[in-house]
């Protein structure tokens, strides 16, 4: 009783204005630019509300300490990505979705999740002997299952990113700098052999259109040229709500979801942009702040799965945005529409927030006593 009567005045109130003020940002340039959607980013609000506020609500402490509930829930999203490339639907080129009637469900982002989890589970026991080959090689099977049935959807920004969470866990848990750097020369060796074997003749396409932006400007271009356009002529202060010319006219393709922000930066200018990234900062910073304040090496782990996961995803959304990346379909979290992937970036807030209350709660019983 005790707890949940300070379960609201010990959550930390930083993290959920952040997240807040992105899903409101994100609902109104939704609604403005692709109205259809409105509604049903409504509905999957509701639902990640509810599944935060109940996860937050958990202590999450026992379930930590067996290994049965951290290896089950790796196992469940391999076994989901393996059904995926089965029974999925294609979707936009990928067979990323399973599709159960009105609902998609994307199983790759219940893979990184998974992915977060199981790697601090094992950086949170053995990170002192991390520099040891044994421990790297373990470490680099948990990423390669999800990754090999990921990568032959094909989903490369999803790909990007489970392997971009690895490499973090590794450079956080102190790994020496000869064998990172011998691990991207293997892995570029291993992306060139992809590049020729491997890659989806559409992926080829939008490295080489990143390379040459001025070719096929009709075609493979086309989405990146709109959204500079829709940026470039946003002005410091916008062309107002509703008043986007690219984005309401259609020349901007996913305009409220993959170039989202560029529809917003056009609707609210610079101005506008530098608050999104601001908000974004400030959320990233926090999670860290949490994850340091933990007593637990567990939870660190997780918000620092989380930070890499979320920081990842915009530089990915936001690069393709502004031309400075290839488009590889990445949302921008709690701000771009989408199900699965919201309810999962929800999911791992309500852990991280159950990670923030307790830590504060536990803090205030050890001051009065």
């Amino acid at each position: 009783m005790r707890f949940k009567i300070a379960f609201l005045k010990n959550q930390d109130w930083i993290l959920s204005v952040t997240v807040g003020g992105l899903i409101f940002l994100g609902l109104l340039t939704i609604h403005s630019v692709a109205s259809a959607f409105f509604n049903f980013q409504l509905a999957w609000i509701a639902i990640g509300i509810v599944v935060a506020f109940a996860v937050a609500n958990v202590d999450l402490r026992p379930l930590a300490a067996h290994r049965w509930f951290i290896y089950g829930t790796y196992l469940l999203s391999i076994f989901l990505l393996f059904v995926t490339r089965v029974i999925g639907s294609p979707i936009r080129q990928a067979k990323s979705w399973l599709v159960l009637g009105p609902i998609h469900f994307q199983t790759s982002e219940f893979a990184k999740l998974a992915l977060i989890i199981i790697l601090a589970y094992f950086f949170a026991r053995g990170h002192i002997g991390v520099a040891r080959i044994k421990n790297i090689f373990i470490s680099f099977i948990f990423l390669a299952a999800p990754a090999f049935f990921i990568f032959l959807q094909p989903d490369l920004g999803a790909t990007i990113i489970i392997f971009a969470i690895w490499v973090g866990f590794l450079f956080v848990s102190g790994i020496p700098w000869r064998r990172l750097i011998a691990g991207l020369i293997i892995f570029t060796i291993l992306g060139a052999l992809a590049w020729n074997f491997a890659l989806a003749e559409y992926q080829k396409k939008r490295v080489v259109g990143f390379l040459n932006p001025s070719n096929d400007p009709l075609g493979i271009n086309y989405s990146v040229i709109q959204s500079k356009i829709a940026v470039g002529s946003a002005g410091l202060f916008g062309k107002g709500y509703g008043q986007g010319t690219q984005a309401q006219l259609g020349f901007l393709p996913e305009s409220h979801s993959d170039f989202i922000f560029s529809a917003f930066v056009e609707e609210w200018g610079i101005v506008g942009g530098i608050v999104i990234v601001f908000i974004f900062s400030l959320l990233l910073i926090r999670i860290a702040v949490i994850g340091l304040k933990s007593a637990n090496n567990f939870f660190r782990f997780i918000c620092l799965g989380a930070v890499i996961m979320f920081l990842v995803q915009f530089v990915l959304n936001t690069g393709s945005a502004l031309g400075l990346l290839p488009v590889t379909g990445v949302t921008f979290p709690f701000f771009s529409y989408g199900g699965s992937s919201f309810l999962i970036n929800m999911l791992l807030i309500g852990i991280i927030q159950s990670i923030a209350i307790r830590s504060t709660f536990l803090r205030h019983i050890h001051y009065e006593e």
